[in-house]
């Protein structure tokens, strides 16, 4: 059960840049599709390297970190909008810039 929250949280962190990107793109467009499905072969063989596999609990916990960490991202998003940021669709450039600025 550890093993399991802890690939939990992992997708959870992994999802957050994706839906940042996903958030910053207009709805169904490529970008917006590329953002949510290319994590899942990531997290596909995150679960068989683990050693958690396909049971159908691990499901839940899995699908809902990963809807959370899309959602997270989005909403880290609009928190910049609001703080008007400067911005773009990627999170660890924004958080680079930021940070540099800071920093002088």
């Amino acid at each position: 059960m550890a093993k399991l929250l802890l690939i939990s949280l992992i997708v959870f962190a992994f999802n957050i840049p994706f839906g940042y990107w996903r958030a910053n793109v207009r709805k169904f467009s490529f970008q917006w599709v590329l953002a949510i499905h290319i994590p899942v072969p990531f997290i596909i063989a995150l679960r068989i390297f683990s050693g958690v596999g396909f049971a159908w609990f691990t499901y839940v916990f899995i699908v809902l970190a990963f809807f959370i960490g899309q959602k997270s991202g989005g909403t880290l998003i609009k928190k910049f909008k609001e703080a008007k940021r400067n911005i773009s669709s990627c999170l660890v450039m924004d958080l680079y810039r930021m940070f540099l600025i800071q920093r002088h």
